[in-house]
């Protein structure tokens, strides 16, 4: 699986996945992530890639070429046209489930997720080379860095072989469409409270029931609206 990433600091990229399981996963080669410096393709001595708003108001937008000659490079270099994600609040939201489709599409072509800064990119690039666009909440942050590494790490921790066993996320919060049972380690007692006796049983079949169940109950309690969609 191949990531490649638009942005004005490919630093963050960098420093986000080069550690915990996506970095091991980046040195086994599992996956490859390439952050491109968006500012090695401006037309301008000054490198700049944004200019101000037609029809006026506030902050600076990014502007196609620079967006668009970045793209190019990225489509020359892997020999196809990658599948393009623009992160913006304005996109479907993720979770789960489009985690589970950006996996499939990323498992036949390469992704390129373009990160926005300022008032956002010229519609003209976005209606040209964007595929889909995706949110990471209705709320809006400084750049589209911290959300692409939300969804590169959302993504690839399904991909094979990143988790020693697809149980490890298969059993996780959303998956399955509800929030995960109650999780205990040792000690067996601690602070007059003690791990639930099905747990130290050994049954699998009563400690897999006992787990649906409370994953049922924490799901009604914490978030109602998930059994209504389930």
């Amino acid at each position: 699986m191949r990531f490649d990433v638009i942005t004005l600091f490919p630093e963050i990229i960098e420093a986000v996945v080069q550690t915990s399981i996506i970095g091991r996963a980046l040195k086994s080669g599992l996956v490859e992530i390439h952050a491109h410096q968006l500012r090695d393709y401006a037309f301008n001595k000054h490198k700049r890639v944004d200019d101000s708003p037609y029809g006026g108001g506030f902050g600076m937008v990014m502007q196609c070429e620079p967006i668009y000659q970045c793209y190019k490079a990225i489509k020359d270099e892997i020999g196809e046209k990658p599948f393009v994600i623009y992160m913006s609040p304005q996109g479907k939201v993720l979770n789960q489930s489009v985690a589970r489709d950006i996996l499939k599409i990323g498992e036949g072509r390469p992704i390129c997720i373009l990160c926005g800064h300022y008032e956002g990119v010229d519609e003209r690039i976005l209606e040209s080379i964007v595929d889909m666009e995706i949110s990471v909440g209705d709320y809006v942050l400084t750049g589209g860095e911290l959300p692409a590494c939300v969804l590169i790490d959302c993504v690839t921790r399904m991909s094979d072989g990143v988790l020693p066993d697809p149980e490890c996320f298969e059993d996780e919060s959303h998956f399955s469409g509800l929030l995960e049972y109650p999780q205990y380690t040792k000690p067996e007692i601690w602070e007059e409270k003690s791990v639930p006796p099905v747990l130290l049983s050994g049954h699998h079949k009563n400690i897999t029931e006992w787990r649906h169940e409370k994953a049922v109950e924490v799901t009604r309690k914490k978030r109602p609206d998930l059994l209504e969609n389930l």
